[in-house]
């Protein structure tokens, strides 16, 4: 009789359900942030590039 009881436990506990819910939201999210560093890292390469240009050329004169 306890063997019955002990699968009978076993199949209703959800327990393990509940991980694999966080396991694969979690991933969602980390799969979100890579996506969107991915896309914000050719624009930063762009727009730290001008910034570069621009202070190389720009020259500093005494005001006094």
């Amino acid at each position: 009789m306890t063997l019955f009881k002990s699968i009978k436990r076993y199949n209703e506990n959800e327990d393990g359900a509940v991980t694999v819910d966080w396991v694969v939201l979690t991933a969602a999210i980390v799969g979100l942030g890579v996506a969107v560093l991915a896309s914000v890292t050719s624009g930063t390469k762009t727009a730290t590039h001008n910034v570069s240009n621009k202070l190389t050329s720009t020259s500093v004169t005494k005001a006094f």
